[in-house]
């Protein structure tokens, strides 16, 4: 349920194209800011890192004070337990 607020902007199937936010197929274990065919900030861009589960529950707790300047408008999940379930959600269902 928690994940029904992504969806607004994100997909997650392999052929669900980009809305407002990239694709979330493949997330885990992807390089941030390397989504095909997505537009990324310079922030998001200049980032180094591979998404995993440590980086998205910093990410999904609040975008913004994660990577200042970010163009993602999502105030973020504060509880633990939702932030984990999503990460679970996008383990299974955004799998290669």
């Amino acid at each position: 349920r928690v994940f029904a607020q992504c969806r607004a902007c994100h997909t997650t199937a392999a052929d669900g194209g980009n809305r407002v936010g990239p694709n979330l197929h493949g997330v885990i274990g992807r390089r941030i800011g390397t989504a095909p065919g997505f537009t990324y900030s310079q922030q998001v861009a200049a980032q180094t890192f591979t998404w995993d589960a440590e980086h998205l529950d910093h990410w999904i707790e609040n975008p913004a004070a994660d990577i200042p300047g970010t163009r993602m408008a999502f105030a973020g999940v504060r509880d633990p337990d939702q932030r984990r379930d999503v990460i679970a959600y996008l383990m299974v269902e955004t799998a290669n």
